[in-house]
């Protein structure tokens, strides 16, 4: 919704009054509100304490102390401008409301008596972590710093790795009432323009009082589909990978006040990769790829097949025959797996709001509590606690936590109806999940691409992490429009 715009007031004191009551002045002990007179002229200036770099609003005022009124003439907007205002980021504007807004993000108000404009000085800083490696991205030889939650550092952090004159930075504010600054990050000479376009729309029409939850606020009005898991967009928290991203034709979202940026768009894939592979050979690398897909697909599919092949033993051969119980528990299989799986769920969360120090004593009681006693007094089976603990490692082998969560929900899925339908369960489970996955897009997108549609090479390369020399091809689904790197 378009905000009314108030020009400057041909009386200056009008204009400042006005400005005071729409930063109430008088009643946010924050805002601060200065009465100056330079050079023979009234000046105000308006600014957010906490936000304005104090040296340097010192430095100016004292030039402008300096000044003689003759010396503002005949132009005093451009001598300001171009001479006696020594600042990078100066600007000027014509709306005070707009002006009011603006200041409210940071940058400093001076309304100067006699001049049809605003001047904006953006001598802002914000309070700022130093960049750390993301705890959720470690890798073992690489770079340690990690995006942070002010989006100036983020998009200098981008830079810093793409020093492509086509890199765009395209700024928009999103909230009604936060004016949440947004930054949408592509290289125009690769990326589908028509896609960057489209994603913008949808930007702009998100209509809403604020971001509070930054990221997730906004991914929760582009993925469109608000009861599906699994994710559309990727996050990260690592400026390599986001710029690897761009290199091959995505579009990333940076949102002030997130360290995690949105990669777009996303396939299912993208989710299961992990910048660890890049940093090893590529022998070593795809060996480490080919035991986190087993480990995933593991964590979704071993606690039904367990449970089938455990109620129909019939189904496993004789030398298999010690897959199956071998003592029973006091409660039903099923209903141990789910017990467990709750009950991990709750050791997470618990973890979530331990302080760091008494994690390793959480995790001791939780094992000693949940699996050896559980066991010993016939709570659970040994096998309950056996293959749970692969399918929880599993899950936290996989490289996206919003991955790692929809699968899980997937698992519970296939252990319903397994013992609701037994085989036939089983296999009709996997097949809708499969039929899902297939179905769904992400940003007109397959998601399961490139499995379906298949693509040969490109299927090849997510399956085996093939030596960087030799991916000369982007990925096909993005459309870029320089195919070859």
């Amino acid at each position: 919704m378009e905000k009314e715009k108030q020009l400057l007031f041909s009386s200056f004191d009008k204009s400042v009054e006005y400005m005071k009551d729409r930063l109430a002045v008088d009643e946010s002990f924050d805002v601060i509100y200065l009465d100056l007179e330079y050079a023979g002229r009234k000046m105000a200036m308006f600014l957010i304490d906490g936000f304005a770099k104090d040296e340097i609003m010192h430095y100016i005022m004292k030039l402008l102390a300096k000044l003689e009124p003759e010396q503002l003439e005949p132009d005093p907007l451009r001598k300001l401008f171009k001479t006696y205002i020594p600042y990078i980021e100066i600007g000027k504007e014509e709306d005070l409301n707009k002006a009011a807004d603006t200041t409210l993000g940071g940058p400093i108000t001076l309304i100067v008596e006699g001049l049809e404009e605003i001047i904006m000085i953006d001598a802002r800083t914000y309070p700022v972590r130093s960049p750390a490696e993301p705890d959720l991205e470690r890798v073992v030889r690489g770079a340690r710093d990690g995006y942070v939650e002010t989006i100036v550092f983020n998009t200098a952090l981008t830079r810093r790795r793409v020093r492509d004159r086509s890199l765009r930075m395209e700024y928009l504010q999103i909230g009604r009432r936060s004016l949440t600054d947004v930054c949408l990050c592509y290289i125009s000479d690769i990326v589908d323009m028509d896609r960057v376009k489209e994603l913008k729309d949808v930007l702009q029409t998100i209509d809403t009082d604020g971001l509070p939850m930054a990221e997730k606020t906004i991914e929760e009005y582009i993925s469109g589909r608000h009861w599906n898991p699994y994710p559309t967009v990727r996050y990260t928290e690592r400026p390599d990978t986001a710029a690897a991203h761009l290199y091959e034709g995505h579009v990333l979202i940076i949102i002030d006040g997130s360290p995690s940026v949105m990669i777009t768009p996303a396939t299912y894939w993208h989710h299961l990769q992990h910048a660890e592979e890049y940093r090893q050979k590529p022998l070593v690398g795809a060996y480490l790829r080919f035991v986190r897909f087993f480990a995933v697909f593991a964590s979704i599919f071993i606690l039904p097949l367990y449970y089938l092949f455990a109620v129909h033993p019939e189904f496993l051969p004789p030398n298999l025959q010690f897959i199956g119980l071998a003592k029973e528990a006091s409660i039903p299989l099923l209903l141990q797996f789910f017990i467990a799986e709750i009950g991990i769920d709750m050791l997470r969360l618990a973890a979530i709001h331990t302080p760091s120090s008494l994690a390793t004593a959480l995790g001791l009681v939780a094992a000693i509590l949940m699996g050896q006693v559980a066991v010993e007094v016939g709570l659970f089976s040994n096998e309950v606690v056996l293959y749970l603990a692969l399918a929880a490692i599993g899950t936290y082998a996989t490289p996206s936590y919003e991955l790692s969560l929809a699968n899980r929900l997937v698992r519970i899925f296939l252990l319903t109806v397994t013992g609701l339908f037994g085989v036939i369960g089983y296999l009709a489970g996997i097949t809708l999940w499969l039929l899902y996955l297939t179905y769904m897009t992400s940003f007109k997108t397959a998601y399961f691409w490139p499995l379906m549609p298949f693509d040969y090479r490109a299927f090849r390369g997510v399956f085996l992490r093939s030596p960087v020399p030799l991916q000369n091809r982007r990925p096909t689904f993005l459309n870029p429009r320089d195919p070859d790197r």
